[in-house]
């Protein structure tokens, strides 16, 4: 007779009666269990076989793990190497400032990892690196010019742009020429600021230094983390009372990245807006990014301007009286009233008014389709623009 009629439980049970009888032949193993002797055999070669191919399928898939945890542990460094390339480069896009981000993180990842991450050839890496003594002594000449420069554009009232800094400077028997001094004041932050005769609807703190326009009506961005605008809104609630609204949104994704509702315009309102934003930006923060707004007495305060350096923020404001100057920023308050209010006069309340600009706030960034970016929300922009442009 065939042996289907064994189950498969009984013929590993033989299997085991076999292999723990020592000195039992297959003979005398199979006449105890009524059983021909070379069916034993059969079933125990097969067992042993079954065996090996197991042991081997466990070796090949250990082999298959190992590869994928190395693969896993290599995707997380280069994730790093990207997360902490994004906020070194800010809105720098510079073969040098790509040699100094491996020369700083060499230790960490390696030179050979970093540069096929910034698609660099290390032989040009190691050339930069043997020129570190001349560009040193670049740097120091550039630090003096630039100590004289900051002089000749306080002297002015912070009016002076490069072509006029070079004519100060040649008068004073500095020869320079005025790429270089545009160059400088780029560097360190020293804008000319063009007076003009306006009508002052906002009056800001007498003592508030001025403050330059930095985006020029240009509301674009190249690189995460590098350009926000922010402006106060009203919310019209009930009895004829209002909420405010400061909001900080990132000019490359569009991302609603800080915002603070209170029933008061004080700067504290805007001051909460711009440290959620920068908690939400992680570590490192707003560090080196501009922040443009209008020229409200929030944003033209003391105490804004503090809180401004002491996150890194490079502070940016428009023409005061022109709305165009600010232009993205008062376009996202607009549509978000629009799409909450839906043609009603005002929210029946705080709570009312509060709940439906955070659930508007948070579909906007995690579902609502920008048609700048592509038509997909900021936060799905931000995730799928992992790759930085500056490493490409």
């Amino acid at each position: 007779m065939g042996t289907s009629k064994y189950s498969p439980e009984f013929r590993a049970d033989a299997v085991a009666l076999y292999r723990a009888s020592p000195g039992g032949t297959y003979a005398s193993v199979a006449k105890d269990m009524g059983v021909n002797h070379e069916t034993l055999r059969t079933w125990v070669r097969d067992a042993e076989q079954a065996a090996r191919l197991g042991a081997g399928e466990a070796s090949a898939m250990e082999k298959e793990n190992r590869q994928l945890r190395a693969r896993v542990k290599e995707l997380e460094l280069e994730r790093e190497i990207l997360r902490r390339a994004a906020k070194y480069f800010g809105g720098r896009d510079q073969l040098v400032s790509r040699f100094q981000f491996v020369d700083d993180h060499r230790d960490a990842f390696g030179v050979k990892r970093l540069c096929r991450m910034l698609n660099l050839s290390r032989s040009g890496f190691y050339r930069w690196l043997a020129g570190a003594d001349a560009r040193a002594k670049r740097a120091r000449a550039d630090a003096a010019l630039a100590e004289r420069i900051a002089e000749i554009h306080t002297e002015s009232d912070g009016t002076y742009g490069a072509p006029r800094v070079t004519a100060e400077l040649s008068e004073a028997g500095v020869h320079v020429n005025h790429k270089r001094v545009a160059r400088v004041m780029r560097a360190w932050g020293i804008v000319g600021f063009h007076l003009r005769k306006k009508v002052r609807t906002t009056i800001p703190e007498p003592s508030a230094t001025p403050v330059p326009d930095l985006l020029r009506r240009d509301f674009t961005a190249a690189e995460p983390n590098t350009k926000y605008v922010g402006d106060i809104t009203y919310l019209p609630i009930g009895n004829g009372q209002f909420l405010y609204l400061a909001t900080v949104l990132d000019l490359w994704s569009k991302r609603l990245v800080g915002w603070s509702i209170a029933d008061h315009m004080r700067t504290g309102l805007v001051i909460d807006a711009l440290k959620a934003a920068a908690a939400a930006r992680g570590a490192g923060g707003l560090s080196g990014a501009i922040f443009h707004s209008d020229n409200g007495t929030q944003y033209a305060s003391k105490e804004f301007a503090q809180v401004c350096m002491d996150l890194g923020v490079i502070r940016s404001r428009g023409a005061v009286g022109t709305s165009a100057d600010n232009a993205a920023a008062e376009s996202f308050n607009a549509t978000m009233k629009r799409e909450t209010l839906q043609g009603k006069k005002r929210w029946s309340g705080a709570s009312e008014a509060r709940l439906a600009v955070f659930r508007w706030v948070t579909r906007y960034n995690t579902r609502r389709r920008h048609s700048s970016i592509g038509q997909i929300s900021p936060i799905a922009f931000e995730q799928r623009s992992v790759t930085l442009t500056t490493a490409a």
